[in-house]
């Protein structure tokens, strides 16, 4: 199944107190088991939080269930990304 990285426009997300993300998390989670019990195919990964931006990363069947999330969660998907590959410092060994 595909990945994505969604870039999210937060403004001053990367000073939040740890319970605003918490909320945001619980959120997002309840966004997901939602979208899960209607049989879309969407799972979050990890998110990293820097300065006015989240870099988002899941796994979805497809594009569209990312925005589905994004609306219905509230959290803007300002740019999607579909990773094509990933590399790391295995990559560079025989």
């Amino acid at each position: 199944m595909p990945r994505y990285v969604i870039e999210r426009d937060i403004p001053e997300i990367g000073s939040a107190e740890r319970e605003t993300l918490r909320g945001a998390a619980e959120k997002s989670n309840t966004v997901l088991a939602d979208m899960k019990a209607e049989q879309k195919d969407i799972q979050w990964e990890h998110s990293y939080v820097a300065g006015d931006k989240t870099f988002c990363i899941y796994i979805s069947a497809n594009e569209a269930l990312i925005q589905e999330h994004a609306e219905r969660s509230g959290f803007p998907a300002t740019k999607i990304t579909e990773v094509r590959k990933m590399i790391d410092p295995e990559t560079a060994k025989d």
